[in-house]
């Protein structure tokens, strides 16, 4: 079990987008993602994905909003289980990535990119504001099924 945070950074109409085309070895080559990585040991999921979007961009993304958890069975032969984020409040300047490319991308031109099949599936609900939990079926780099549980927000 693989435990990671995704990011999605927005600003202006557009989120923060990068483009995977630097390193031959990297599982997601030629897509584009949002920013993120792998936890180190003793990390909460916020402290993981501050220091990922850091490590990645330069920026110092402040009140990181939870979305939800994405669950990828089997995806490249491991599960993945990723905290995904959303962050408007960030500073900094964006400075060169050694995985790929950098770019603000129109919210409407997202999804003529080249995505993963799932994330087709789960940007939406991060735009339009759903908390959930998601377990995407991959076999290998195909997506064979999923399933959502959409949460309601509870406030204290």
């Amino acid at each position: 079990m693989i435990l990671a945070t995704l990011c999605y950074l927005q600003h202006a109409g557009h989120t923060l987008m990068l483009h995977r085309i630097k390193r031959a070895d990297d599982i997601h080559l030629g897509k584009w993602n949002g920013l993120g990585g792998k936890f180190e040991p003793g990390e909460s999921p916020e402290q993981c994905v501050t220091r990922e979007v850091r490590e990645e961009s330069g920026l110092e993304i402040q009140s990181p909003r939870l979305c939800g958890l994405l669950i990828f069975a089997g995806f490249k032969g491991d599960d993945w289980y990723v905290f995904v984020f959303a962050a408007q409040d960030f500073t900094g300047e964006l400075r060169e990535n050694r995985e790929g490319y950098l770019q603000w991308i129109p919210d409407d031109q997202i999804e003529s990119l080249p995505l993963w099949p799932s994330d087709h599936i789960f940007l939406p609900w991060i735009r339009q504001g759903h908390f959930f939990s998601a377990r995407f079926v991959y076999d290998g780099d195909e997506m064979q099924s999923h399933t959502v549980t959409f949460h309601p927000f509870v406030h204290s």
